[in-house]
């Protein structure tokens, strides 16, 4: 039931990551447009009108973001014919999102009705009808529930799921033209009736509990700062850390600001805010997110440096070979697993004992010394070039050393300590294998093909095309449901013989990590597949 429940999580945590080419290209489009418009170019120019264009293009984004979760989430969770699932998607987000304001209308709640000076003329104290007047905003000028990305979580998975239930509907040959992906059309525009009027009652007590998480985490000071920098890392090998970055990141959860007259919600919209203000001064402070630049300039080079002075000497090179790249990658652009799987199971308590704790004090000290910047990987930082005064970090220069030889201390007193047996170390062998020697492998269950890449050896590793279901990939991982786990690989066969740093398993699915280079390998092997 576990292993159930796991793998479903994972799926949806997996659709949530679609989307995150928008949001970089917001932090992109706006910082770096803004920059341009409000400090270096005088208006009514041809170039402070391009770059004026790119500021609102990342604006369009993040206003409508909930929509494209509910696009996304809906393609990726689909099946087959994903397209049509898109499409079932967007229709049911704006028949749903106009749905819940005619309901609305109907039991006379209008704009006006809901302004604060009306609802305090009713009766209501000033703190209550601020509160009601919260739960209302409007998409593209539709008045609906202010619900953010959780309308389109909502669209998105309820799309999916009555996609998957029609997609294959027959009916007589006199209705024909309805069948299939015409009736998940239909089915999903008759849906959001009930869905909205269910959503009109029951939203309120969801909004009201939303309010009661941003109090508790504006008001949990360091402790909660520390408990989300630890469980971020600690639900990352599960694929479920999106589910608790995602809401404060990009939702009321995390807090909201006004900026210029604008009402921004989530820690990393207020960032793009404030990015875009000629008025604004820095970044705020306490975003859950500057954590990361301690650790992924600082800490994790000293804990690869502490890997590899442990390593035995004939397997010092092949371990550089493995880290320099992944190091290089997470300075880059931040992402961590490649790092992070190449001891997550060989030494799991160092992970979630001493690890994940290290990362949940990054984010500390970053909100102890009020690190303001926009951005914590190398390439993310570019836009701060543009907007130098915002930024405040000097902190960061003694911290990130600092961190350098926290963890480098840290990892190599545990590793030697305890015998950990991190990459290197032991009688473990550093060593990419190729396809031969992964098929005389003892027990290695592999089918003769005649291709020989990497893509076609990963299909034989599931069991064959005929034991895949779906394949799918986010920002690191190739995300795989099977019909019979049992054929599968091993562990072991993935990371020594099929490249992979590590493999999450769930109920007849899997979550291979390859890194950034996942999207070529995912469209690759749906390419040879022959699905969509």
């Amino acid at each position: 039931m576990f292993k159930k429940i796991q793998a479903k999580l994972q799926t949806f945590a997996g659709a949530m990551m679609v989307p995150i080419i928008l949001l970089v290209m917001v932090g992109f489009f706006v910082g770096i447009g803004s920059a341009f418009t409000n400090y270096i170019l005088e208006p009514g120019g041809f170039f402070y009108n391009i770059f004026s264009m790119l500021a609102s293009c990342g604006f369009f984004f993040m206003n409508t973001l909930s929509m494209w979760f509910a696009v996304a989430i809906a393609f990726t969770l689909a099946k087959k014919e994903k397209g049509w699932a898109a499409f079932a998607g967007l229709v049911l987000f704006f028949t749903y999102t106009a749905g819940i304001g005619n309901w609305a209308s109907l039991n006379g709640v209008t704009q006006e009705t809901i302004a604060i000076e009306n609802l305090m003329a009713s009766g209501m104290t000033m703190e209550a009808a601020m509160n009601y007047n919260a739960l209302f905003g409007d998409f593209l000028g539709i008045f609906t529930y202010n619900m953010g990305m959780f309308s389109g979580l909502i669209v998105g998975l309820v799309a999916a799921l009555v996609h998957n239930k029609f997609v294959d509907t027959k009916l007589p040959e006199m209705f024909g033209f309805f069948a299939g992906t015409k009736t998940v059309i239909i089915m999903v525009t008759i849906l959001s009736v009930p869905l909205a009027i269910i959503t009109y009652y029951v939203w309120p007590f969801i909004g009201g509990a939303l309010q009661a998480i941003t109090t508790f985490i504006g008001e949990s000071g360091l402790l909660g700062t520390f408990v989300f920098g630890t469980l971020d890392k600690a639900l990352l090998p599960f694929g479920l850390h999106h589910l608790i970055a995602f809401p404060i990141e990009y939702s009321k959860v995390g807090g909201t600001m006004t900026i210029d007259g604008v009402v921004y919600e989530g820690v990393k919209n207020i960032i793009n805010g404030q990015a875009a203000s000629k008025t604004a001064t820095g970044y705020i402070t306490r975003n859950f997110t500057n954590g990361r630049l301690l650790f992924q300039l600082g800490g994790i080079p000293g804990a690869a440096l502490a890997m590899y002075k442990c390593a035995n000497k004939e397997n010092r090179k092949a371990v550089a070979s493995l880290l320099l790249p992944a190091v290089f990658t997470l300075m880059m652009v931040g992402i961590s697993e490649p790092f992070e799987y190449t001891f997550l199971f060989a030494a799991p308590q160092l992970y979630w004992l001493v690890y994940a704790p290290l990362c949940g004090i990054c984010y500390v000290l970053a909100e102890i010394t009020k690190i303001s910047i926009n951005g914590t990987a190398l390439f993310f930082m570019i836009p701060n070039l543009f907007q130098p005064q915002k930024v405040h970090a000097m902190s960061a220069l003694w911290l990130i050393p600092l961190m350098f030889v926290v963890y480098y201390a840290v990892f190599r007193f545990m590793i030697v300590k305890f015998d950990l047996q991190t990459p290197g170390r032991g009688e473990a062998e550093v060593h990419l294998f190729s396809k031969k020697e992964y098929r005389e492998k003892d027990g290695a269950n592999t089918v003769s093909t005649a291709e020989d890449s990497l893509e076609a050896r990963i299909i034989e590793a599931l069991g064959g095309p005929e034991n895949i279901e779906t394949v799918t990939n986010c920002a690191t991982r190739l995300r795989v449901t099977v019909k019979d786990d049992s054929i599968v690989a091993s562990d072991d066969d993935w990371k020594n013989y099929l490249k992979a740093v590590g493999v999450v398993r769930g109920d007849k699915s899997l979550q291979i990590i390859y890194g950034v280079q996942v999207q070529n390998i995912a469209t690759k092997v749906k390419d040879i597949l022959n699905i969509d």
